[in-house]
C-alpha cells in the first residue's frame, strides 16, 4: 500500500493524539512520548508498504490503516503494555473531536436504504478472498426490525496483529466498536464472539435504541416536546418570532 493518500493522512489527523495520551494514559513523560511517535513514524511506513492495496469497493481499508497505527506505537513503547491499558488509550487517541463528528454523521444514515445496500455490497465483495489484510463478512437483519449484524469470517486486524507479534492484543482494538456505536447515538452495539478470542466469528450487531421523549412544551399555542435536537431549535426559533414581534410592537409604540 502507498503511503501517500489514505496512510498519510490519517497519521497527520491523529499521531498527535496518539502522542498525548502516551502521556496521560501510560505515564510517559512529554520528552517520552516525542520520542515514541518519532520512532512510530518509519515503522509505519514500513508496515503500511507491507499491506496491499485494497480495492476500490473496500470500505475497511481505514480500519486496516488505524491498526497499523496502533501496532507501530506498542512497537515503539518501551514497555509492551497490557490489554485493558491499550484498550483506553486506543479509544482516547481514535475519539478526537472530528472522528466524534465522523461518528454522528455516520450515525443519521444508520438502517435507511443505502446504509443496508452498502453493507449487502460488502458482504457480496468478499475481499478477503483476494486480499488477506481485509475482511469477508455475512450480513443479517435481524427479523424483529430491531437492527442487523455483520458477521465476519476473515478479519484483515487479526492478520495483520499476527505479523506484528501483537496478536494478543487485538481485544484492544475491537472494543472500540462500542465506542464508536456510542459516539453515532443511534445504536447499541451488541456481540457474541470474536475471532480474536477464538470464536467461530466475530458479530458486529448494531440494534436501534429506544427514542425517549421529554416532557411537552406549549408556544403560542404550539406543542413542542423537549429531549432532542430538533425540538431545540423548532424552541428557539419560535422564542426569536416572539421576541422579533415584540421588538417590532415595542417600536410601533413608541412611533
Amino acid at each position: 500500500m502507498r503511503y501517500a493518500g489514505m496512510p498519510m493522512g490519517m497519521w497527520a489527523l491523529f499521531a498527535g493524539s496518539f502522542r498525548k495520551q502516551l502521556t496521560a494514559v501510560f505515564g510517559y513523560d512529554p520528552e517520552t512520548a516525542k520520542a515514541i511517535t518519532k520512532a512510530a513514524k518509519p515503522r509505519y511506513k514500513e508496515i503500511i508498504a507491507g499491506i496491499p492495496e485494497f480495492e476500490k469497493a473496500d470500505r475497511f481499508k481505514m480500519n486496516i490503516v488505524n491498526c497499523a497505527m496502533l501496532g507501530a506505537f506498542i512497537l515503539s513503547m518501551p514497555r509492551r503494555p497490557e490489554v485493558e491499558p491499550l484498550t483506553d488509550y486506543y479509544a482516547r487517541a481514535m475519539m478526537t473531536g472530528p472522528m466524534k463528528w465522523f461518528c454522528r454523521k455516520s450515525g443519521k444514515n444508520k438502517f435507511t436504504e443505502k446504509d443496508i445496500a452498502g453493507m449487502k455490497a460488502t458482504a457480496a465483495l468478499r475481499a478477503a478472498d483476494r486480499n488477506p489484510y481485509s475482511w469477508n463478512m455475512d450480513f443479517y437483519e435481524y427479523p424483529d426490525g430491531s437492527g442487523y449484524e455483520g458477521r465476519f469470517t476473515q478479519c484483515g486486524i487479526c492478520t495483520l496483529l499476527k505479523k506484528l507479534g501483537l496478536y494478543d492484543l487485538t481485544p484492544a482494538m475491537c472494543h472500540l466498536d462500542y465506542t464508536m456505536s456510542e459516539a453515532g447515538g443511534v445504536t447499541n452495539f451488541v456481540r457474541q464472539y470474536t475471532l480474536a478470542s477464538g470464536g467461530p466469528y466475530c458479530d458486529c450487531g448494531y440494534k436501534k435504541k429506544a427514542q425517549t421523549r421529554g416532557p411537552a412544551l406549549f408556544i403560542d399555542g404550539r406543542k413542542y416536546r423537549l429531549g432532542g435536537f430538533n425540538a431545540c431549535r423548532r424552541w428557539r426559533r419560535a422564542s426569536a418570532r416572539r421576541w422579533r414581534a415584540y421588538r417590532s410592537l415595542r417600536g410601533h409604540r413608541r412611533g
